[in-house]
């Protein structure tokens, strides 16, 4: 019984030596020339393991190279959009400061030419300010005074300043409720007064014989003709000796950016 205990553990260990010199066969014969006469028959055996466990390693790789390739280009395309919408909105700056620019020229090119007046910015207009009045960013350090004439489009008076504070002031428009102002008919003789109804709108009260066409211009009176409005309607009854006739100012007020002030 003991010699044959001996002998199985003598196969055994046998078993293991040959285990780890077949192993070692194994690791060897691809690196060592000596070993090539074997390895083909070798090779055959273990090729689809190692051509699976490329084909696995590989597939790995490519994902996080396409990962990684997919992940920059959506950065770059990020990039490369706000780069557009940056020029985009260069452009558009540009293009506006232009336009601005060219206004202004336009509106200093149409002043007469004895008229002294300083070209400003609205801060409010009447949708945020009070009905019918502006806020300028001009005042008294610009020398902005209290009754100082105010034009839009160079030429077309709108109202007059009633407040003046260091560096803006109050306009209240001629088209202002209540607010009176001397005027004459373009070609007639005499002087009338436009009251103010809000929005742009005046009315003035004439004699019934006096003959006027809607269309007809109302300037302010002076040397030079500034027109205020112009007839838009004519309201009469006959029982009444008077007739009313609506104006109508030639300048949208919520479209403006910019005002002179005489002064």
């Amino acid at each position: 019984m003991s010699y044959l205990l001996d002998k199985n553990k003598k196969t055994k260990k046998y078993k293991k030596i040959g285990a780890i010199v077949f192993l070692a066969i194994v690791l060897v014969y691809f690196r060592a020339p000596v070993w090539k006469g074997l390895s083909v028959s070798t090779h055959t055996i273990f090729k689809p393991v190692i051509v699976f466990g490329q084909f696995i390693g590989g597939g790995f790789s490519n994902i996080g190279v396409n990962f990684r390739s997919k992940k920059a280009l959506v950065t770059e395309n990020e990039n490369l959009k706000n780069q557009i919408t940056e020029s985009e909105a260069d452009r558009a700056n540009y293009a506006s400061v232009v336009d601005e620019n060219n206004k202004m020229k336009e509106i200093l090119g149409r002043k007469a030419e004895n008229m002294k007046v300083v070209l400003v910015g609205i801060l409010e207009k009447p949708n945020r300010s009070l009905y019918d009045t502006l806020v300028i960013d001009a005042g008294s350090n610009q020398g902005v005074k209290i009754a100082d004439r105010v034009f839009a489009i160079g030429n077309i008076p709108i109202g007059r300043v009633a407040e003046v504070y260091l560096n803006s002031s109050n306009v209240i428009l001629f088209s202002n409720p209540e607010e009176k102002t001397d005027v004459v008919l373009s070609g007639k003789d005499g002087f009338l007064q436009a009251v103010g109804r809000g929005g742009g709108n005046f009315e003035i009260i004439l004699p019934k014989d006096l003959v006027i066409a809607v269309g007809a211009e109302v300037d302010l009176p002076g040397i030079t003709p500034y027109i205020l409005g112009t007839v838009a309607t004519l309201v009469s009854d006959p029982r009444d000796s008077f007739q009313k006739a609506i104006l109508v100012s030639p300048v949208n007020i919520q479209q403006l950016k910019f005002v002179e002030v005489e002064i």
